[in-house]
Order: C-alpha cells, then structure tokens, then sequence
C-alpha cells in the first residue's frame, strides 16, 4: 500500500499535462454578436436564461461561463463555440 509520504509532491509533467495548468484567458465575442443582430443585453440574458448583469460581465469579460451556457450561446447565435469564444494565452513557444 503507498503513503502520502511515498508520493511524489512535485511529479514531472509532460509538455502537454504542463499546459494545462499554465495561466489563459478567454476572449468572446458575445457583444459583438449581440449588436450584430441588434438585440440588448436584456433581450440576449432573456434567451440564454440569466440575468442582464450576467450577459454584462460576460461581454466585459470579467465572467468566464460555464460550458452548458457556452453552449447556448452557441444555439442562440447559430454558430460554434470556437467562433464565440478563444482561448489565449498559456503556451510557450520556447520549449
């Protein structure tokens, strides 16, 4: 049987695992698709289900959300989840 103590605190990590835990950011583009199609951010919370405040933290990009409303977002703009949102950042060009 293996203690705490027989474990490594510190394993090594492969290139890909390190990544994973290297700072990003996400960018959207949630307003610009709002305003494309000429809606208020309270319409847009209305057809995703959440709340005017959400939608403006979202588009402020000072709330990252969840996969499942990524997901409508999606639904509700017609288009994929990669043309809403990218992921930034977190890679390293040197190794």
């Amino acid at each position: 049987m293996e203690s705490l103590l027989d474990i490594d605190p510190f394993p090594s990590y492969s290139r890909m695992e390190s990544q994973l835990y290297m700072s990003t950011s996400i960018q959207n583009r949630v307003k610009e698709l709002r305003n494309a199609r000429g809606w208020t951010q309270e319409q847009l919370a209305d057809a995703v289900g959440v709340s005017r405040q959400s939608i403006n933290s979202i588009e402020r990009e000072r709330y990252v959300p969840s996969l499942p409303l990524a997901l409508t977002f999606s639904r509700v703009f017609a288009c994929p989840t990669d043309e809403i949102f990218t992921l930034n950042g977190g890679t390293r060009e040197d190794e």
